[in-house]
């Protein structure tokens, strides 16, 4: 789903914040340095952040500039929070799906931005909630998916899931995801899920190895309100959002995912074809390899 966009005029330079993982990844500093300059030339810089751990502020800011990789771009939304403002994504990283402007195509990109040329993309985020008996004791956004992951001494989970109030089934699996049309080609794909269409309004529910053959990944609607109890977990059972654990679960918790009024927005400069983009990152081609 687009959204309008913010136009700009040939007196006006756009105002970005700068988001960067040099911090974390200083291999990539000579290359972010570089890029900086590039940015300087099309755009004015009113802010940067090289380790995603200072608050943005957005009053004066027309969009974010993330160079980094698709993990990045989560930082980027969870550094965010309620202050979502439309950010462009340049790939120093491997995947991209998020991150999808190349290096060499920044200038190009920016200046398309300048001419109004360019889209925002919105993307459904979630809202976590764990609830420990009638106490809330954590609440956070995430753009990826919510995991409830097993560790040591790696039973076998038992986990009902509940949908509007109501008992929909319990599974018998290693672990289970929730996931949104973004992470649906995440972790939920590894695990054998399906991929969801960016611009759905959707989630995605799959079981990790579930213990049956009668189990299969779920879609419904993000306007419900979606429920897990983990009947017996063990010392290590985790709730884990877009790869960061968030609390060890207890018997008497209820975890809580429902669509958050943030919503994400990505910038897109060119007329990306989706099939295009997942035949081309994920290789997903039917023909046999010689």
């Amino acid at each position: 789903m687009a959204t309008p966009i913010t136009k700009f005029d040939s007196k006006t330079r756009p105002r970005v914040f700068v988001l960067s993982s040099v911090d974390h990844r200083p291999h990539l500093a000579g290359e972010i340095a570089r890029l900086r300059q590039v940015i300087q030339q099309h755009v004015d810089i009113v802010g940067e952040d090289s380790d995603f751990s200072d608050s943005i502020s957005t009053a004066e800011t027309d969009f974010a500039i993330v160079l980094g990789g698709d993990g990045s771009i989560l930082r980027a939304a969870k550094l965010l929070g309620d202050n979502q403002i439309p950010v462009l994504g340049v790939n120093l990283g491997k995947l991209g799906f998020l991150a999808d402007i190349r290096p060499a195509a920044l200038a190009a990109a920016l200046q398309a931005i300048a001419a109004n040329k360019y889209k925002y993309i919105d993307h459904l985020m979630l809202n976590l909630q764990v609830f420990r008996g009638q106490k809330k004791v954590s609440e956070n956004v995430g753009l990826n998916e919510v995991a409830i992951l097993g560790g040591p001494p790696f039973n076998i989970q038992m986990i009902d899931l509940y949908v509007d109030g109501q008992l929909a089934t319990s599974y018998n699996c290693d672990g289970l995801i929730i996931s949104t049309p973004v992470g649906s080609t995440a972790h939920n794909l590894s695990a054998g899920g399906p991929i969801l269409r960016k611009d759905l309004q959707a989630f995605v529910i799959s079981p990790i190895s579930p213990h049956t053959l009668s189990v299969r990944p779920v879609v419904d609607s993000a306007d419900r309100v979606y429920e897990f109890v983990v009947t017996r977990p063990n010392e290590s059972t985790s709730v884990v959002l877009d790869g960061q654990i968030i609390t060890r679960v207890q018997s008497t918790d209820r975890i809580r995912v429902v669509r958050d009024k943030s919503v994400f927005q990505l910038i897109e400069v060119t007329d990306n074809n989706y099939y295009c983009t997942l035949r081309e990152k994920l290789g997903w081609n039917g023909e046999f390899k010689k």
